[in-house]
């Protein structure tokens, strides 16, 4: 594929390949109803107003919008309805909330599939969901490997990353190249604790040991730090690398006391297990200059990245994070496998998605892998720039390299029963 291409004339020839696949445009012939409501309803579900909510949060919904709007430019009138919205609820990271708002959205608001779900704890309570309702489910914050392990079902995909992809690109290349000794600082909860037993398992393989964790409350109202930091340096063995697997605000507070405490004069590197670029905006690069990390998706990577990173900054008045960017890949996938099938129908859906390979903005050599519903694809090690070599806002990162999406993702679990 041709990345100078539009994100347009590639949603158009993607459109092209899956009309003429299924023999035809429109679903209307046979004047059978073949939506529930002649319409298509999206939910986006996600963490609105805490700690999470700059990396995704309403952001994420603009970027369902526009997905929906690029979905009716290029169908036109051959679409299989022109009636498409969306429906938004703060799950403020918390799975019971999580649970009942995911059954509000499937059962009261009319929606075909919810999209987002940060929080692993969260993400784990709406694949129930899911499941009970045989209704789609695109997970693209929470990063616990359960949702295409044991937690696994027919109705949710997993989209943009996990904590394998974190802590094989991550792990591995800071053990390898700053240090073998690790201590390691997870948020208490589902996505913290598969972050310190990924990111042990990726550190041991690549020769290191970790020789303290603990994991801290989630979330961490208090945004105090300070008993885990200055801890650090008195383990011993002293550990080379800081790995913290906070993320989104509570990341930012990790960062900023590291610098406070001077960590790194004392010997202490600092690894972050998961960043957006939200996180790096409200840092500042210096405060992370030189971290390296594993990222699912840069804006300023290709032209037709940037591109539609233009058009998001116009709506919002921000860059996009990756989750930005999957949000509106994920919407896209779905609306155009509903197309392809001529129905809304589930079962229908998921047989259209299934074991798809996929080349859009966010998925570069993506496949849908049909044995555990995992979304693979090209992930990227990346590297916080100092200030002085940012060249224009919110251009804070360059790519050392990229990890195929054959090797970024961990091989199909045993324990996922689709």
């Amino acid at each position: 594929m041709d990345m100078r291409r539009s994100v347009g004339v590639a949603a158009a020839s993607a459109a092209v390949l899956l009309v003429a696949g299924c023999g035809g445009g429109g679903p209307q012939s046979g004047g059978e109803e073949k939506l529930t409501g002649d319409k298509i309803v999206l939910g986006v579900l996600n963490d609105q107003s805490g700690a999470y909510s700059e990396l995704s949060g309403r952001n994420s919904v603009k970027a369902v919008e526009m997905a929906i709007a690029d979905f009716k430019a290029e169908h036109g009138d051959d679409a299989v309805t022109t009636d498409i919205t969306v429906q938004t609820a703060d799950h403020q990271n918390k799975p019971d909330v999580a649970n009942s708002k995911a059954q509000e959205m499937y059962d009261r608001k009319g929606v075909d599939a919810i999209l987002d779900v940060p929080t692993s704890s969260a993400a784990l309570k709406v694949a129930d969901v899911a499941k009970e309702k045989k209704k789609l489910y695109f997970n693209i914050g929470a990063a616990t490997t359960d949702l295409t392990g044991k937690s696994c079902n027919k109705y949710t995909f997993h989209y943009a990353y996990d904590t394998y992809m974190l802590a094989h690109g991550t792990g591995t290349a800071t053990t390898e190249q700053v240090g073998k000794n690790w201590y390691i600082l997870y948020p208490n909860y589902a996505f913290g604790q598969d972050m310190e037993k990924s990111f042990s398992a990726a550190i041991a393989a690549a020769g290191g040991k970790v020789v303290g964790s603990d994991g801290a409350p989630f979330p961490n109202t208090s945004g105090d730090y300070s008993s885990f930091l200055l801890k650090a340096p008195t383990l011993n063995p002293r550990p080379q690398v800081l790995g913290t697997m906070q993320a989104g605000a509570e990341l930012v507070n990790v960062v900023k006391q590291y610098n406070e405490f001077k960590l790194r004069d004392k010997g202490v590197g600092l690894a972050v297990g998961l960043m957006f670029i939200t996180d790096i905006h409200s840092l500042t690069p210096d405060a992370l200059a030189g971290t390296t990390y594993t990222d699912a998706w840069y804006w300023n990577f290709d032209e037709q990245n940037r591109e539609w990173a233009d058009r998001f900054q116009k709506e919002t008045g921000t860059r996009p994070s990756f989750a930005h960017a999957a949000n509106y890949s994920a919407a896209m996938q779905y609306l155009e496998a509903v197309q392809a099938a001529g129905t809304d129908d589930a079962d229908a859906v998921v047989k259209q998605l299934e074991g798809k390979d996929v080349d859009d903005l966010f998925l570069r050599n993506g496949r849908i892998r049909a044995q555990d519903h995992r979304v693979v694809h090209d992930a990227y090690l990346a590297q916080v720039k100092p200030q002085a070599e940012v060249k224009e806002p919110w251009d804070y990162v360059k790519i050392l390299k990229t990890i195929p999406a054959a090797e970024a993702f961990r091989a199909p679990s045993a324990d996922c029963k689709l």
